[in-house]
């Protein structure tokens, strides 16, 4: 009806929208970490629903054209702190992918000892564990990256994985992980590049601390699931 207070049409959740336990989920992401000691025994697996892609994953959704047409700023804020304006280059998201632009534009999944606790605003790891094998550090292998869509019944997903190896002399304990990514935006026409540096895309809180005794590892698992 014509005037009618329609309330907040954009905001509330028709009720017939709700989840009613019988279909599957679009998406989902979960987090497995498998602990080895330092024989190559398992000591520990470890399984949680991963739930935090944080706000530099949302801003780097939106397309540049949302920026030029409405004139919206977002700062970008990467894991040293360096912030930039998105609305100074109104151009395309560059994925590095030349030798001399960093050939991979995922870096690590990195660890830490810390825990924030607001997830979506992070930046960085609360207490990111350093790559070493001084005290207090981890070995931080080469991350992987699934080469194939793997289908089983009716779900489709990938899957990014790394390891991380103790010589540090003691045992580390791992609270927090998060997926951090290399990400370059082009000016308007192309004509200059801006690095934005290591970005923090996903951060997660374990529900239980990881323990990783020394000569040991730890490999995480960070998979990605379609359901259709």
């Amino acid at each position: 009806m014509v005037g009618e207070d329609i309330g907040n049409p954009l905001i509330e959740t028709p009720k017939d929208a709700y989840y009613n336990g019988k279909d599957l989920p679009t998406f989902n992401a979960y987090l497995i970490i498998i602990v080895r000691d330092k024989d190559g025994k398992v000591t520990k697996i470890h399984r949680q629903r991963s739930h935090s892609p944080i706000s530099n994953f949302m801003y780097l959704l939106m397309p540049a054209s949302y920026y030029n047409m409405t004139g919206q700023t977002v700062t970008i804020t990467n894991i040293n702190g360096t912030s930039n304006s998105w609305a100074t280059f109104k151009g395309p998201i560059s994925y590095p992918n030349t030798a001399t632009n960093n050939p991979s534009y995922l870096l690590m999944i990195q660890v830490g000892s810390g825990q924030r606790t607001n997830p979506a605003t992070a930046t960085s790891l609360a207490a990111p564990i350093a790559n070493g094998s001084g005290a207090g550090q981890l070995v931080y292998g080469q991350p992987s990256v699934s080469t194939n869509l793997t289908a089983s019944g009716s779900s489709v997903y990938f899957y990014i994985s790394q390891t991380l190896n103790n010589l540090s002399g003691a045992t580390i304990t791992i609270t927090e992980v998060g997926i951090v990514t290399q990400i370059q935006v082009n000016g308007p026409g192309c004509t200059y590049t801006v690095n934005l540096g290591p970005l923090l895309m996903w951060y997660d809180v374990l529900s239980s601390s990881i323990s990783v005794s020394n000569g040991g590892s730890v490999t995480i698992y960070y998979t990605f699931t379609v359901n259709p």
